[in-house]
């Protein structure tokens, strides 16, 4: 698939034969981000090139952002801890926990923790939405009962971009998680705004 992707122009961070993680590849998309390519694992049964299948967020610490994101009922399916750094990979309740992370089909959350950033108070790592760093805006969750679900997460104390009420778009909230990424918070079935339905 790199020999593809290289034919049609694209340009690589990382090649699947170059530095220490050999059989992985990293692409940039045409805004410079980071698009991890991962062979598929023996048991997977795809019928296309490519499918997605995770979202990369680097943590402070993993604690932390571990308990909030099973609080949304997210479950760890794999850990790997090497040297100097953390990979936890969590999966929505419709995850097959029995499934290696390298078979799923439903995409997965990957927190990448750099050891030692829990220990310094002054560490933040950037959220994409800082004034003059925008770029990464935000992952989101369905749920049933957006005010219900935003009760239970204002109790962990990390705070809200805009709140269920807030703004022109009532009935949706963004919620911050203890990295200060935002985390939408959308009812299932979408928002209807007249003539126009965001899902």
């Amino acid at each position: 698939m790199s020999d593809k992707l290289e034919k049609a122009g694209c340009t690589f961070k990382k090649k699947p034969d170059e530095g220490r993680m050999k059989g992985l590849a990293f692409v940039y998309d045409p805004d410079g981000y980071w698009v991890e390519l991962v062979k598929r694992g023996e048991n997977a049964k795809f019928s296309n090139d490519f499918n997605f299948s995770q979202t990369m967020l680097r943590v402070k610490d993993p604690k932390k952002t571990l308990e909030f994101y099973k609080s949304f009922g997210m479950k760890v399916l794999s850990e790997k801890h090497l040297s100097d750094f953390s990979l936890y990979f969590l999966g929505s309740s419709n995850v097959d926990e029995s499934v290696d992370t390298k078979d799923q089909f439903n995409p997965v959350l990957e927190l990448t923790h750099n050891h030692g950033t829990e220990e310094d108070d002054n560490f933040k790592h950037f959220n994409g939405n800082e004034e003059g760093r925008q770029g990464f805006g935000h992952i989101g969750f369905l749920v049933d009962d957006v005010y219900k679900a935003c009760d239970e997460i204002g109790k962990m104390g990390y705070g809200f971009r805009k709140e269920p009420d807030g703004g022109s778009m009532k009935g949706l909230a963004f919620a911050y998680d203890p990295d200060g990424y935002s985390v939408e918070i959308i009812p299932r079935g979408g928002i209807d705004f007249g003539d126009k339905k965001v899902e």
